[in-house]
């Protein structure tokens, strides 16, 4: 597995299993809690409260979705690998987030080798301004962007919509004097943009399609190579039409079970995500009518899945000097 050999020997070695009928299966006799490191009504949140209700049905106890936000997301993150390993703490979050939290140094121990790996969406940053903004385009807002006078509300720079504010400029030719104003989550970010707080936001088309459809925001851009068509929206044209040789990879979400838990966790959850969450229909549901592409995968599938924008997003912190340990060092190798 190119640029991530290390995560190919945790896919192999966690997932010996796989999807075989037989397995031993876990009955948990107490709740489990599956720790949202971002604040409520954000785009982790939104789906972990889709997923959350299947796996309760399935196991038997209480999936009890806990926020914990706070340093992009790396404060919740740290609660669950400080947990004791024997499956009642899971975490929520982009898999590119938990994979860059030690490469930016927000945790000193951490990468997607400390997980099993439960995918579930993949969604695109979206570049949104507030109704009444004199923006009526991307392209005039990206030339207002030259100056500083323009104010992007994001989660965070380790949240996507951070990233991708990082990423339009580096796009740009990395000259974009606009300023980041941060929050505790994508929802209280894409508020600041209604509000006109901020003249921007950059988070998930999840976070924001709702309002968009209310007229309160005025989305202008989506950061992917086709148009975003969600129902009760005009289609929103795809930022390469201006930026034609940006990098687009997809943004995966999921859930994450650290390891060192009983294999039969594992096991189990491995055969649930297969059986309910890869054909839930509530899932697809939600995927199609807030603008997320509906893609389930666990394993080494979600590993092979999520390489591109893992790869991309850590390498991306090294160009932007924001890296304080090189990507190799977790077997990630850069091209």
């Amino acid at each position: 597995m190119t640029g991530l050999s290390r995560l190919g020997v945790l896919g192999a070695a966690a997932f010996l299993l796989g999807s075989s009928a037989a397995y031993a299966e876990w009955k948990p006799d107490r709740p489990i809690n599956i720790i949202v490191p971002w604040a409520a009504g954000g785009s982790t949140d939104q789906v972990t409260r889709v997923v959350a209700p299947i796996l309760e049905e399935e196991l038997g106890v209480s999936v009890v979705v806990v926020n914990q936000p706070g340093a992009s997301g790396s404060i919740g993150t740290k609660a669950t690998l400080d947990a004791p390993r024997d499956g009642y703490t899971w975490t929520a979050n982009a898999i590119a987030n938990n994979a860059t939290y030690i490469v930016t140094g927000l945790l000193d121990e951490s990468s997607i080798e400390d997980y099993a790996v439960y995918l579930h969406v993949a969604n695109a940053p979206l570049v949104s301004v507030n109704p009444n903004s004199e923006y009526m385009d991307f392209g005039a807002l990206l030339e207002a962007m030259k100056g500083d006078t323009v104010t992007v509300g994001t989660a965070g720079i380790n949240s996507s919509g951070g990233m991708a504010m990082a990423a339009i400029n580096e796009a740009a030719g990395g000259n974009l004097g606009a300023r980041m104003v941060t929050y505790d989550g994508g929802n209280p970010a894409v508020i600041a943009a209604t509000s006109g707080e901020v003249v921007a936001t950059t988070q998930l088309a999840v976070e924001q399609t709702e309002m968009a459809k209310a007229g309160r925001l005025r989305p202008l851009a989506v950061l992917a190579s086709s148009p975003l068509e969600v129902d009760g929206m005009d289609p929103v044209p795809p930022i390469t039409d201006w930026l034609p040789d940006m990098h687009i990879a997809p943004d995966y979400f999921g859930v994450f079970i650290p390891l060192g838990a009983p294999q039969e966790v594992y096991d189990t959850v491995n055969e649930i995500w297969e059986r309910r969450i890869m054909t839930s229909p509530e899932l697809k549901e939600y995927a199609t009518s807030r603008g997320a592409v509906f893609a389930p995968s666990y394993g080494e599938d979600a590993i092979a899945n999520a390489m591109p924008v893992v790869i991309a997003e850590a390498c991306s912190r090294v160009e932007r000097g924001e890296a304080v340990i090189d990507p190799s060092e977790i077997g990630i190798t850069c091209p």
